[in-house]
């Protein structure tokens, strides 16, 4: 039995002890991290994955806490030359996460070590690639090759030739982009990072700097690439500006000639009409037939480069002669 004097002082420690054990003895995992417990710097039992309240022993084990979400490396500047000999400042940034806590505290231990050892390996990797490929093929973008077919198979419709010239063709051997090394890249670095605990989740590269003597090129290759993108759709729009203008070439020569036609028979109808008509009129009445085309002729004889001399006696001073038009003109 604790003497009554005796109660308070124990009440006391063991509030103290409970105060200062407690906070020990849980810990709180949220969903944006996860836990490995050591006991005197070793590892105990499995990693803590999912959020929640956990206990361990007070004083001899820790918690040791590690990010769950995607964290982000930037890595410094560098200048490397291309497969081409063309000097270039490359920055990259990557995306990675700890995927393995156990092996990252073991292997690694902190998030600032293991950018560390992310610095030699993606700059080692990236160096590679640049080194192994063209300058072109890290500025270009992806998809060129397959726009460069879409546009030749739209001109051979209209045209039905498409011509390439040798510049188009060295072209069309460029089968690599950005998209396609950085992938590269990010399959090979990923290669080197699971022995830390780590998953390499994406490589980019975010800027590439040409230094002065490269930028110039670098640019006219840009205006060069635009100028024969603009020509090969100038083409294909004169083809098929020609094709149109052909087709319409056609229907209206169709037009005029179904319209001649329609026209000439027309008429042909009217001119065998009227001269049916006149010569059922002419053939009432003979004499007068004879009179009308006599007319006709005073009417349109005319011919200014001959000399004609007729007589008073001709048939054609016939109708003068009776008339008595002639004999007053001899009196006269």
């Amino acid at each position: 039995m604790i003497p009554k004097e005796a109660r308070t002082p124990l009440l006391v420690v063991l509030a103290l002890l409970v105060i200062g054990v407690l906070p020990n003895a849980f810990f709180i995992v949220d969903e944006t991290q996860q836990v490995v417990v050591t006991q005197l710097e070793k590892p105990v039992g499995d990693p803590v994955m999912d959020a929640g309240l956990y206990f361990k022993i007070p004083f001899i084990q820790k918690a040791n806490y590690f990010e769950k979400r995607v964290l982000k490396w930037d890595g410094s500047p560098n200048q490397i030359p291309t497969r081409d000999k063309k000097y270039i400042w490359v920055d990259t940034t990557a995306r990675w996460s700890i995927k393995n806590p156990l092996t990252f505290l073991m292997r690694v231990g902190t998030v600032t070590t293991a950018m560390s050892r992310l610095d030699v390996n993606i700059d080692s990797i990236v160096r590679d690639h640049v080194s192994r490929n063209d300058l072109i093929d890290l500025v270009r973008s992806e998809g060129w090759e397959e726009a460069d077919k879409r546009i030749a198979e739209l001109a051979e419709e209209v045209v039905n030739v498409v011509t390439e010239s040798p510049v188009e063709e060295a072209e069309k051997g460029l089968n690599k982009g950005r998209e396609k090394i950085t992938r590269e890249m990010l399959r090979d670095a990923a290669k080197l990072v699971p022995e830390f605990g780590i998953e390499l989740l994406d490589i980019r590269i975010k800027r590439i700097n040409y230094v002065e003597s490269v930028q110039k090129k670098v640019f006219e290759r840009m205006i060069s690439e635009r100028k024969r993108i603009s020509a090969q759709l100038r083409s294909e729009g004169e083809g098929e500006r020609a094709a149109i203008l052909g087709q319409m070439d056609r229907e209206l020569a169709k037009i005029r000639s179904e319209a001649f036609r329609e026209s000439q028979e027309i008429r042909g109808a009217a001119d065998a009409e009227s001269t049916r008509i006149y010569a059922e009129s002419f053939s009432r009445n003979p004499e007068f037939f004879r009179f009308y085309r006599t007319l006709e002729f005073y009417r349109t004889f005319e011919n200014p480069q001959s000399t004609f001399v007729l007589t008073d006696r001709a048939d054609a001073f016939k109708y003068l002669k009776e008339s008595g038009f002639v004999d007053r003109g001899k009196g006269e």
